[in-house]
């Protein structure tokens, strides 16, 4: 590990130490139903580390990016692994398709909604909008990995696309997965045609009237929130 990515970790953990509010940290435990430690630092001052640990630390290359991000990612407390995905996001020279193992990884290793989804809607969005070609056809895999939460982010990873939204692969996985039972995924179909039906509120109302027998309960409520004068009554 090198010098930078050392102190960096250092100045991380010491930074939130220094904020922390230990009685925040077992309310922001149970909310996130984990047994990871927190700081109990919240988003603001978070905020503020962040911003001087990018500006003191950025890495000179690919792999010092990489290695600053999985060094933060594997300190023991949440806010350590919200900095890690913070200077993921941060450094966007070095969020291109090389990177998409690594992302993986995070998603898998995450394995729960407070930083799968920020992996998926900002650096998974970045590259399927970017760079289509090399990473769409390792993500289209996802929508039938055993691993849950590469189903669910194959299915959000295009909010925040907007136009650019490719939606003939949206609706292919929504469909996909209609049928499953999970909370995270009936949650992640209504969110991601709900934020595409801002686009092209015709297509999702299309969609969900052609496929509302197979839509759960759950996933048809969220798509249809803003486009209620396109659906039958």
């Amino acid at each position: 590990m090198s010098g930078l990515v050392i102190e960096a970790c250092r100045f991380a953990s010491g930074a939130l130490a220094a904020v922390a509010d230990p009685s925040k940290a077992p309310d922001m435990q149970a909310y996130m139903k984990t047994d990871m430690p927190f700081y109990g630092v919240q988003k603001p001052a978070r905020t503020t580390i962040l911003r001087e640990l990018v500006h003191r630390f950025p890495p000179p290359d690919r792999a010092g990016y990489e290695a600053l991000v999985m060094a933060l990612w594997q300190l023991p407390h949440r806010e350590e692994k919200y900095l890690a995905l913070g200077v993921a996001r941060h450094f966007h020279e070095y969020v291109v398709a090389e990177e998409l193992p690594l992302y993986k990884g995070l998603i898998v290793e995450g394995a729960w909604w407070d930083l799968v989804d920020e992996v998926a809607t900002h650096l998974i969005c970045d590259l399927v909008v970017g760079h289509p070609e090399a990473v769409w056809p390792t993500v289209d895999t996802w929508i039938d990995d055993d691993e849950m939460w590469l189903r669910r982010t194959a299915i959000i990873c295009q909010v925040g696309a907007k136009e650019d939204t490719d939606a003939v692969r949206l609706f292919r996985f929504c469909e996909a997965r209609a049928f499953e039972m999970e909370f995270f995924i009936r949650k992640a179909i209504g969110w991601a045609l709900r934020q595409h039906a801002t686009v092209d509120p015709d297509a999702v109302a299309r969609f969900v009237i052609e496929h509302r027998d197979q839509l759960s309960g759950l996933s048809y409520r969220e798509a249809a929130k803003h486009i209620g004068h396109l659906l039958p009554s």
